[in-house]
């Protein structure tokens, strides 16, 4: 049986960092942010070339053992065949182990990637299977949503398949973040959570998960006591003490704070009236950042944009 036929033409996909959990959506809710990978992926003769610029450029795997490459090669495998060789060049903004979904990134990009340099793959894996694709590479669907559809959504898995819902932020957030210079390990931080926690901190994260849908869609006034967390962030703390340290001062300053993901990058909801204040806040230890809210998610963009 014949296998998938090529492009022959390069394709260029550009994909979001994220921000997951968003304080008490622990492993459920996602904002996709305006900060990119580029990657272009062209279909060559023979072998694998990778060109790396930007974040990881020095520490990044240049063979099969980079994620965006095992990414493209688990596609292939379900688009029916791998092509002969692959020529890769990433432009990567992401900072990576710093709780932006650089990981994630990487794997929305590779499935997006491969999707569009296969003829015909969309009959194959629609996006309702990319979704299931990048959350069976990444093991939960968080930031992969977040990344594949972009704005804010809500993920969950049902019948061992992952699903997700995207909505519109208000318009008027104004994500800042704070990234530290030092990474902390997705690995390291899930280690630290416990077993078991008590049932009056899972009822109150549970308000204000459904509270934080109605604060970051239609009412941002009430982002503060929807960004309360009682799951995760406190028990992370040792790993991140810093990043604590800040999403405390930043909060009893009535400002919108959480950890970012598994951290140790700490995001605050602004506005646009407030926006520059909560940027100068962090101190020098911290690269502030204030960043759009992206509307698209993984997208499939023109080689001369």
């Amino acid at each position: 049986m014949a296998g998938p036929a090529f492009r022959a033409a390069a394709v260029r996909v550009r994909v979001p960092a994220t921000s997951a959990n968003l304080g008490p959506g622990f492993d459920a809710l996602g904002l996709a942010l305006g900060l990119y990978d580029d990657v272009v992926v062209r279909v060559a003769d023979s072998g694998l070339h990778i060109d790396i610029a930007g974040e990881g450029s020095e520490t990044l795997p240049r063979d099969e053992q980079h994620l965006l490459v095992r990414s493209l090669r688990t596609a292939f495998d379900l688009l029916g065949g791998q092509p002969r060789g692959l020529e890769i060049v990433c432009a990567n903004r992401i900072p990576h182990g710093r709780g932006l979904g650089s990981s994630s990134a990487a794997i929305c990009a590779g499935i997006v990637a491969a999707r569009a340099v296969t003829i015909g793959a969309e009959a194959k894996l629609d996006d309702t299977a990319l979704l299931e694709l990048a959350t069976e590479i990444e093991g939960h669907p968080d930031n992969v949503a977040a990344c594949l559809l972009g704005g804010f959504t809500l993920s969950w898995m049902e019948g061992g398949a992952a699903r997700a819902i995207r909505m519109d932020p208000a318009d008027s957030i104004v994500p800042v973040v704070f990234v530290p210079g030092k990474p902390v390990l997705t690995e390291t931080a899930r280690g630290l959570l416990p077993r078991t926690v008590p049932h009056v901190d899972a009822a109150t994260n549970a308000g204000r998960a459904a509270l934080l849908v109605e604060a970051l869609t239609r009412r941002p006034e009430l982002l503060l006591p929807a960004t309360e967390d009682r799951l995760h962030q406190e028990y992370r703390a040792p790993a991140m003490p810093e990043s604590a340290a800040l999403v405390e001062r930043l909060r009893s300053d009535g400002i919108p704070a959480v950890i970012s993901g598994a951290g140790p990058t700490v995001m605050a909801l602004a506005d646009a009236d407030t926006a520059d204040k909560v940027e100068a806040l962090a101190g020098a230890d911290w690269a502030a950042n204030r960043l759009s809210l992206d509307p698209q998610g993984a997208s499939v963009l023109p080689l001369a944009t």
